[in-house]
């Protein structure tokens, strides 16, 4: 069994994956909990829900997606660039989406995700989280 869960998480794209789904739980719980338990309004959840998942992301795909071991602390805003322009790309397919190709908005949504995940994916691995061994160039 740890030998086939090594196979199925050898992969980082597979980790990324998977890191984002944790993230997205460990955001949407926050929101969710930040609501129900102090009445806190959409706004501010959502801020402080995509902030923990911020931080709990940064951390896990440093450490496990990409395997990163050295100091976290000068690759903070390398990081926060990379989620800058991975946004502004998710932005404009939305836009596009909803704009050119007259996609529902929930579709254009979605569609979204695709740019936001790849792009975010590359420059993480690529400039980031960089390795210069052999081990760090599959995906």
């Amino acid at each position: 069994m740890r030998q086939r869960l090594r196979v199925l998480t050898g992969s980082s794209l597979i980790r990324f994956g998977l890191t984002g789904l944790l993230n997205t739980a460990v955001g949407l719980g926050t929101i969710f909990a930040l609501k129900w338990f102090l009445d806190m309004p959409d706004t501010q959840a959502n801020l402080g829900g995509y902030a923990l998942g911020v931080m709990v992301s940064y951390y896990v795909n440093s450490r496990w997606t990409f395997q990163y071991r050295e100091s976290l602390h000068a690759k903070i805003l390398p990081y926060a660039l990379v989620l800058v322009c991975a946004y502004l790309v998710n932005l404009a397919c939305v836009h596009f989406c909803i704009n050119v190709l007259q996609l529902n908005s929930y579709l254009a949504q979605t569609a979204g995700i695709i740019p936001y995940s790849l792009l975010s994916y590359f420059l993480l691995r690529r400039y980031v989280f960089a390795r210069n061994d052999v081990a760090n160039m599959s995906v």
